[in-house]
């Protein structure tokens, strides 16, 4: 017998319009302090406004649960909260990630200083070319590289 209820409940349909004008159409009914007249369409069982709050309020009480705060600002805290760990986990993760890059750009600093000071010392470099051969640096190689390795450490060593 209860089973012949549940359609009704399934396909009770408000539709209303919020407060920038739109036609909502939803299962529920629209937040409290929407005007009446904003209210288009009830579902049959639902023909008086009705106030939700925690404890289900007598008809003599509901003026004066619509006086205070609606539902919406209890679990506003709870909202505000959430929002607040998000926004902290946030800033962890880019701190997280600020830290993790200036500890690359030091070390880099570090390798690039070292490898300044063997350019600067004058003993023989030796690198791999493209074809896979070693190739000793030449005066005009080791400026290049000087270059190089200057412009690393401008970028690294701040």
């Amino acid at each position: 017998m209860l089973l012949g209820l549940l359609p009704d409940v399934a396909m009770a349909q408000w539709k209303w319009r919020d407060a920038n004008g739109v036609t909502q159409y939803t299962d529920r009914p629209p937040p409290p302090g929407t005007p009446d007249s904003h209210i288009l369409t009830r579902p049959a069982a639902a023909r008086a406004p009705k106030v939700f709050s925690a404890s289900a309020p007598t008809p003599a009480s509901a003026p004066d649960a619509a006086k205070v705060s609606p539902p919406a600002k209890a679990g506003d805290p709870e909202l505000e909260a959430r929002r607040k760990r998000a926004e902290e986990q946030k800033a962890a993760e880019r701190k997280a990630e600020e830290d993790k890059q200036a500890k690359v750009r030091s070390e880099n600093c570090d390798r690039a200083r070292s490898y300044e000071r063997s350019l600067q010392s004058g003993q023989r470099i030796v690198r791999t070319n493209e074809k896979g051969e070693r190739e000793v640096l030449d005066d005009n190689g080791r400026s290049e590289e000087m270059q190089r390795t200057r412009e690393s450490i401008d970028s690294n060593c701040r």
